[in-house]
């Protein structure tokens, strides 16, 4: 594990949301859609990601029936995310994503099952 790459963010309106955090963090996102994981996302510079659902089946969309906006996931930037899903499961870490699955920008991502109550994202940043 190298670093945290960013913070996930679950809101119900993206628009609504961008208001309030490009106000408060004095930058723009990078805004796209994000069609595995069935959400809209505004990835700020500093390391902030609100995703929104794009359908009522979305994993955010599950989360935000449940427990309302809020923090959704950590993401934890690794060189080989093969690798280390491969380490993870020798160490009986529980994987929500067994391969690698396209995630924001295009990189491979997958989740593991939360840790502490914190749902955790691997992210491998494209070369």
């Amino acid at each position: 594990m190298k670093n945290v790459d960013h913070v996930g963010i679950a809101v119900a309106d993206l628009d609504e949301a961008r208001r309030i955090w490009d106000a408060l963090l004095g930058q723009t996102p990078v805004v796209e859609d994000v069609p595995t994981q069935k959400v809209k996302t505004a990835t700020y510079p500093c390391g902030i990601e609100l995703l929104a659902p794009m359908s009522p089946e979305s994993p955010v969309s599950r989360f935000l029936d449940r427990r309302g906006p809020g923090i959704h996931h950590v993401t934890l930037a690794v060189d080989d995310i093969a690798t280390e899903l491969a380490r993870l499961r020798e160490k009986g870490v529980k994987l929500v994503n067994e391969t690698p699955v396209k995630g924001a920008g295009g990189c491979p991502v997958a989740f593991l099952h939360p840790v502490g109550g914190v749902l955790v994202e691997l992210k491998e940043k494209r070369k």
